[in-house]
């Protein structure tokens, strides 16, 4: 069976630079119109050229080459299963090229599989774990913040005293709009945006 070799680049942004993903996919023998390339984030495989490409375009016994795992996603757990999904259900190799390891080409027999997917389910650990802490550091924080006083979120909007008593008649509708606003001496926009703002300041929503 004859082999098609593709390449998967991906950018979050299309501001990032794409040239050393392409430079070494080309030099490990992939050929550029063969390089399907994403500018979005790695959040899920909700991407197009990837769907096009692992969905539609491979066949059985194809090869994928990606530059680093980070490239494929950045959720090690949806990786495991996509990873899963390609390499049994469509029967289709996978190559990182940054982690020799994980290479489903080389190693085609259960030991090889398995080391493959050990080390996919070892990086789903270490990332679930590292989400753990960093929840965890944050609450740390935050209740520490708050037995030290320190008010947390927005500072509550400052606005002259004098503006108060017609915020609270434009909330009570006691006078026309109108003759609000050309009392606080300010512009349309900016008397309903401060207005807002307090008004959301006092129920507490963002």
């Amino acid at each position: 069976m004859s082999q098609t070799i593709y390449g998967y680049v991906r950018v979050s942004s299309k501001d990032q630079n794409i040239e050393r993903q392409m430079k070494e996919l080309i030099a490990y023998g992939v050929a550029p119109q063969r390089i399907y390339m994403d500018k979005l984030s790695g959040k899920d495989f909700n991407r197009p050229s990837y769907q096009k490409l692992t969905r539609r375009k491979v066949k059985p016994g194809d090869l994928i080459v990606v530059q680093s795992l980070d490239r494929l996603g950045r959720n090690y757990e949806e990786i495991l299963e996509e990873w899963k999904w390609i390499t049994r259900t469509r029967r289709v190799h996978i190559k990182i090229l940054d982690m020799p390891i994980l290479d489903t080409s080389v190693d085609q027999d259960l030991v090889g599989t398995l080391i493959c997917n050990l080390v996919l389910e070892l990086l789903s650990f270490v990332a679930e774990n590292e989400r753990k802490m960093i929840r965890q550091r944050q609450a740390e924080g935050i209740r520490i913040a708050k037995e030290k006083g320190v008010h947390l979120g927005r500072p509550p909007l400052r606005v002259p005293p004098e503006f108060m008593p017609l915020y609270h008649q434009w909330r009570q509708k006691s006078r026309p709009s109108k003759e609000l606003i050309a009392q606080s001496g300010m512009s349309y926009q900016k008397f309903y945006r401060t207005c807002r703002k307090l008004q959301r300041q006092e129920t507490g929503s963002q």
